[in-house]
C-alpha cells in the first residue's frame, strides 16, 4: 500500500502526476489518498499530523509525503525513514521530526540515486514517487535502484513534543491543534484568541452554536461548534496559539 500525505490540493495536475508515476512502476500497489491538503508549505504543522494518521496502516505501508517548500534547494536532503515497521519518503526539512520521536526502531537513509529527469520544483513526481514505488515493491534502500545511504538521524527541529497552535482545519470548519488529547485532562479549558473552550465528549453535549474542544478520533486535540463552523465563529486559522487554562 502507498498513502498520499501532500499539500497539493485536488485541484490542478499535481497528485495526478504523482499517482502515474505510482502506476507505471508499482501497478499492483493500492494507493490511498490520506491528506492532500496537509497545511500548505509548512512542515512544522504537517509534522504534528503526520504521526497520528499513520498507526492505522498495515507494517509496511509507504507513505509518500510531500510537503516540501524547499524543493530543489541544497539545504534539505531528501530522505527514507523506518519508523514502526513503515516506511516514509520524502524531505527532511521536520517533517519526520515528530514522528520519529514517538517510533521505534527507527532507520534513516538519504535517497543519492537521481532520475534522469529531475524537475527543479516537482521532486514529487521525479524523485520521491519512484522511490516509494519501489519500496513498495519490496526494494530495500540499499539496492541500486534507490541508492540510500544511511543517516544517524534527520534534522533535529527543537519543536515541543506537543505544539500549542492550530495545525489544520477541516471540510467542516473543525480545527486539529498539535496536541495529543492524552495530553490533558477532560477538566482542561484552552483559550484561542478571545474565546474561552470547555471539553465535551462529543458534539451533541453541547447546545448547537456552542464552542468547545474534544479528543477526535486519532488522538489529537480539536475544536468545534456544535452544527457550525469553528474557523468562522472562533476566527481560527492554522498557526493560532492555543493557552491551557
Amino acid at each position: 500500500m502507498i498513502v498520499l500525505f501532500t499539500d497539493f490540493g485536488l485541484e490542478g495536475p499535481y497528485a495526478g502526476q504523482m499517482k502515474a508515476v505510482l502506476a507505471q512502476l508499482a501497478p499492483r500497489e493500492l494507493v490511498v489518498d490520506l491528506f492532500s491538503d496537509a497545511p500548505a508549505c509548512n512542515p512544522k504543522a504537517a509534522a504534528y499530523l503526520l504521526p497520528a494518521y499513520t498507526e492505522e496502516f498495515p507494517l509496511d505501508t509507504v507513505f509518500l509525503c510531500v510537503v516540501d517548500p524547499g524543493v530543489g534547494s541544497a539545504a534539505r536532503r531528501p530522505v527514507i525513514v523506518r519508523s514502526s515497521g513503515r516506511w516514509f519518503v520524502g524531505p527532511d526539512n521536520g517533517l519526520f521530526d515528530i514522528l520519529t520521536r514517538r517510533g521505534s526502531h527507527v532507520e534513516w537513509w538519504e535517497i543519492a540515486w537521481r532520475p534522469q529527469r529531475l524537475s527543479n520544483t516537482f521532486h514529487g513526481r521525479d524523485l520521491f514517487a519512484p522511490v516509494a514505488a519501489h519500496l513498495a515493491r519490496g526494494i530495500l534502500p540499499s539496492d541500486e535502484l534507490i541508492a540510500g545511504k544511511p543517516l544517524d538521524g534527520g534534522l533535529e527541529t527543537g519543536w515541543p513534543d506537543d505544539l500549542y497552535e492550530i495545525v489544520y482545519v477541516d471540510h467542516f470548519g473543525n480545527a486539529m491543534a498539535g496536541i495529543r488529547t492524552a495530553s490533558l485532562s477532560s477538566n482542561a479549558v484552552l483559550k484561542v484568541g478571545k474565546h474561552t473552550l470547555p471539553w465535551a465528549r462529543t458534539f451533541s453535549d453541547v447546545v448547537p452554536g456552542q464552542g468547545f474542544w474534544y479528543g477526535n478520533a486519532n488522538g489529537l486535540v480539536e475544536i468545534a461548534v456544535n452544527q457550525g463552523r469553528a474557523d468562522q465563529l472562533l476566527e481560527l486559522k492554522i498557526g493560532n496559539s492555543l493557552k491551557y487554562m
